[in-house]
């Protein structure tokens, strides 16, 4: 490989590589496409995927065919007007809602704390030795995961000489690497000792029956409770969740996932009073777009507010102005944006969002909305000679073209006061 292969292969991250190539493989073997491609075939092969893909799957499969066509010299079939227009039908006639996985409520976790206390007691007591490791580490996990909010990488990516007690305080966890961490330093956790459900007791009382002092905090037990010398693997934390929870009488242990330790604590420090900030940083979250995401109050639909600040059926209707005329020669736009890189690492997001102001927004006379740059408000000239529909078309689609060349996915949505929607 030459010094220049070099530099050009580092300029591209490995998990956009890979993704890419899946997309195309799937592109050309499962659906039996041809490179390079024509709109019709690339509108074909989305109809076909339509109902069983979500649409940032196939936004995704279209970039990477769009990448595929630049590289070689080929004109982008994905820019056509056709293929535009089958993805906006394909979002109107299959429109995707994200499914979250349950937050593991504070009362579940005092239930599921107290059936592993308990399971721990009796595989003791009936001299089941590898039961009582394994429900001895899932206390750990469960309790560590939930009270430091972790990702499920995050949890299962922690070593043990990265551990530090701080006797009467809590313990240090230091991550070399964190989805947050944009300059690779490192990240340092603190997690405090509590008088109940306490994620420090716990870990070092998993780590004391191991007789671990190296290497991975989680990892496997086998059947005669032998401790594996490999961490557990992220993909296994899922399935380890829910068997646990469906172990311990959770009827909806099915319903979970390595986010709902982290959604749990979110929603429990919110009814707790915790301001936005202070959860930001606690958590790691660098915008409120992705903290609104994992928060799940006691009063989710709000019902409680807005009753208590109804006005009694005795109150007379208040008199409401007709809003003035506006002029008929512009529209205004609310623009919401969320980006995230390819990678846990990426740091591409801040300079996509830039390109994007820059290149994309400002001809629409942009104004942000909030410090974290995910709303805006934008203004469409009418133009008698084009349709509205396939400016913002146009609008969207470059604004994904621009994030994809910094390595990042994007959810962007456009709305006007009068309820229309374009995504």
């Amino acid at each position: 490989m030459t010094e220049l292969d070099r530099y050009l292969d580092a300029a591209t991250r490995q998990n956009t590589v890979r993704s890419y190539a899946s997309a195309l493989r799937h592109f050309e073997v499962e659906w039996q496409g041809h490179l390079p491609a024509t709109p019709d075939s690339v509108a074909r092969y989305l109809a076909a995927y339509a109902q069983t893909l979500a649409t940032s799957t196939l936004r995704h499969r279209l970039a990477a065919i769009a990448s595929w066509h630049r590289d070689h010299g080929f004109v982008d079939p994905t820019r056509s007007p056709l293929v535009r227009k089958v993805l906006k039908g394909i979002k109107t006639l299959h429109p995707g809602q994200v499914k979250q996985a349950a937050p593991l409520q504070i009362r579940r976790l005092v239930e599921l704390d107290d059936w592993l206390a308990a399971a721990i007691a009796a595989a003791q007591a009936r001299g089941d030795g590898a039961a009582a490791l394994r429900h001895q580490r899932d206390r750990a996990l469960v309790l560590l995961g939930f009270w430091r909010g972790f990702r499920g990488d995050e949890l299962l990516r922690l070593d043990v000489a990265h551990l530090t007690l701080v006797p009467g305080q809590g313990m240090t966890c230091f991550l070399p690497r964190s989805k947050g961490d944009r300059q690779a330093a490192g990240v340092t956790y603190k997690v405090p000792a509590l008088s109940r459900l306490c994620p420090v007791e716990a870990t070092q009382v998993w780590l004391q029956a191991a007789g671990l002092q190296e290497g991975p905090v989680f990892r496997a037990v086998s059947q005669w409770g032998q401790v594996s010398a490999e961490g557990l693997h992220p993909n296994s934390l899922v399935r380890l969740l829910r068997e646990l929870l469906a172990s311990a009488g959770f009827a909806d242990a099915g319903l979970h996932s390595s986010h709902s330790l982290r959604r749990g604590f979110a929603s429990w420090a919110n009814d707790q009073g915790w301001d936005m900030k202070a959860l930001m940083e606690y958590v790691g979250w660098r915008d409120v777009q992705s903290a609104m995401r994992y928060l799940d109050g006691r009063d989710p639909f709000a019902r409680d507010r807005i009753e208590a600040s109804l006005p009694s059926p005795t109150s007379p209707a208040p008199t409401m102005a007709l809003p003035a005329p506006e002029g008929k020669s512009a529209l205004q736009l609310r623009l919401r944006m969320v980006l995230t890189p390819f990678a846990r690492a990426g740091r591409g997001a801040a300079k996509a969002r830039g390109r994007i102001e820059e290149i994309c927004l400002a001809p629409f006379q942009a104004v942000r909305l909030n410090t974290a740059s995910s709303e805006y408000r934008l203004t469409a000239p009418t133009d008698p000679d084009r349709d509205l529909d396939e400016i913002l078309a146009t609008l969207l689609d470059d604004m994904h073209r621009m994030a994809d060349t910094h390595q990042c996915f994007l959810e962007a949505s456009l709305n006007t006061d009068d309820g229309r929607h374009w995504d």
